[in-house]
C-alpha cells in the first residue's frame, strides 16, 4: 500500500471517529446524563467513553453494540445513524 493510501485512511478513520464520538455525545446528552452516570449505568468506562466522545479512539464492537443498546438501538440501526451523519461518498479508500 502507498504512503497516499495509508494517509487517507487515517484522514478518514479520523473523521470517522469524530462523527461517532459526536453521536453518541448528543445521544447521551440528549438522556441527561452525566459521563460517570451514563458509564456506571452502561458499563462503559467512563476515560474510554470521554476519549470516545472526542473521536480519540477506536472502539471495540461489543462497546459499540453496548452503546447502541443503551441509547435503544440495535447495532445495525446505531451504525446506520452515524452513517447517515458521513459525507454520502465515505469510504477509506477514495
Amino acid at each position: 500500500m502507498q504512503d497516499d493510501d495509508i494517509s487517507i485512511q487515517n484522514i478518514k478513520k479520523k473523521e470517522l471517529l469524530k462523527v461517532l464520538g459526536a453521536v453518541v455525545h448528543t445521544k447521551r446528552l440528549g438522556m441527561n446524563k452525566g459521563i460517570n452516570t451514563f458509564s456506571y449505568e452502561y458499563d462503559i468506562g467512563n476515560g474510554l467513553l470521554s476519549r470516545l466522545e472526542k473521536g480519540l479512539i477506536d472502539t471495540k464492537i461489543t462497546t459499540l453494540w453496548k452503546l447502541a443498546n443503551a441509547f435503544g438501538y440495535k447495532c445495525s440501526d446505531f451504525i446506520k445513524l452515524i452513517e447517515d451523519e458521513l459525507p454520502e461518498d465515505f469510504n477509506f479508500y477514495n
